[in-house]
């Protein structure tokens, strides 16, 4: 009789430490769909322009560029570092290609190969620069090559945009299948790559694990150098890719283009569960992320908001989002002791 009292008084204490976890657990996992269904639902009530299949597929469309960016700068975030030059090459990348197809007459194809060529090129010095430079942090190589590449697409432009794209190069951006933005449609393949290779490729297991600790990946062998290379090359080209999308719907390329993206960027990788101090994050993750600031920005458009005080909003939410994740931090630290 007194061991069944025992074990019943025993089920409520094994039981009570574990839902709080549990419930962490979910916060974290999928904190970010939750707050973009409430956002949602939020939005929906207060206009009714909102839930339309047609401003659906807007938000759909404008989320690319930003969607494609933030991938990008996950890519520096996982690897604890960051990305400030997306934009500028953004621009430089996307007025070359304007250069070349508009003032100078040569194929389509060749301007879109300059431009990611261009996007990969400036990647790769911001890795070479941050690896055998030594350079103390990527903050420093991407703001230096932030100005470089805006100053580079201002001289070359005269400061002013050139616009009459070929169709062809216009249909990323502008276009339709169906209902669903090709540029959207662009956006979910280029997420199902990169998730399967941060997922299922040794690289990309060595992206997290040189964030988590880099002193110990070197030490276990890991090339951190060529990894933070790759990283950073590939957020250029993901950037000069979002221009493409860019060009596409504006039909013109601007000097000032990507001015101030790399902190949307920044903004959708933390909201979708990255972590500034390197190692955590996922690429769906941060899709949602990209989708929360969309929405935002649609709804306040929807609501009558004015640009100013949606320029507020959206630093509170980077504030927000940056204090989540110290949050986050300190409990994986007070878990770990």
């Amino acid at each position: 009789m007194s061991t069944k009292n025992e074990t019943a008084m025993a089920i409520p204490e094994q039981v009570s430490p574990r839902e709080p976890g549990r419930w962490r657990e979910i916060l974290r996992s999928f904190g970010a769909l939750i707050g973009l269904i409430i956002l949602c639902a939020v939005l929906t009530f207060l206009s009714p322009n909102f839930l339309t299949l047609d401003n659906l597929m807007n938000v759909a469309r404008q989320s690319s560029i930003n969607s494609l960016i933030a991938l990008g700068l996950l890519l520096a975030i996982l690897t604890g570092g960051i990305d400030l030059s997306v934009g500028s090459i953004l621009a430089l990348s996307t007025v070359c290609m304007a250069i070349v197809v508009i003032k100078m007459g040569m194929s389509p194809l060749l301007g879109v190969l300059i431009c990611l060529g261009i996007g990969v090129l400036l990647g790769f010095l911001n890795g070479v620069m941050l690896t055998k430079l030594h350079l103390p942090h990527p903050f420093i190589s991407t703001l230096g090559t932030m100005n470089v590449a805006r100053g580079l697409a201002l001289i070359v432009t005269a400061a002013s945009p050139i616009s009459g794209f070929p169709a062809s190069i216009q249909y990323i951006g502008a276009s339709f299948w169906g209902p669903i933005p090709v540029s959207f449609a662009l956006v979910i393949f280029v997420y199902v790559v990169f998730h399967l290779f941060l997922t299922r490729t040794t690289t990309g297991r060595y992206i997290y694990a040189v964030g988590g600790n880099p002193e110990a990946s070197r030490l276990s062998g890991i090339n951190v150098d060529r990894i933070l290379i790759i990283v950073y090359t590939l957020s250029g080209f993901l950037a000069a890719l979002a221009g493409l999308v860019l060009v596409g719907r504006v039909n013109a390329a601007y000097p000032l283009a990507g001015l101030g993206y790399e902190f949307d960027a920044i903004a959708a990788a933390i909201i979708g569960g990255a972590s500034f101090f390197g190692g955590v994050g996922t690429v769906w993750g941060t899709l949602i992320g990209a989708m929360i600031m969309a929405v935002l920005r649609n709804g306040l458009n929807l609501l009558s908001v004015s640009a100013e005080m949606q320029t507020v909003a959206i630093g509170i939410v980077i504030i927000a989002a940056v204090y989540v994740d110290v949050l986050r931090q300190r409990a994986a630290a007070k878990a770990r002791r």
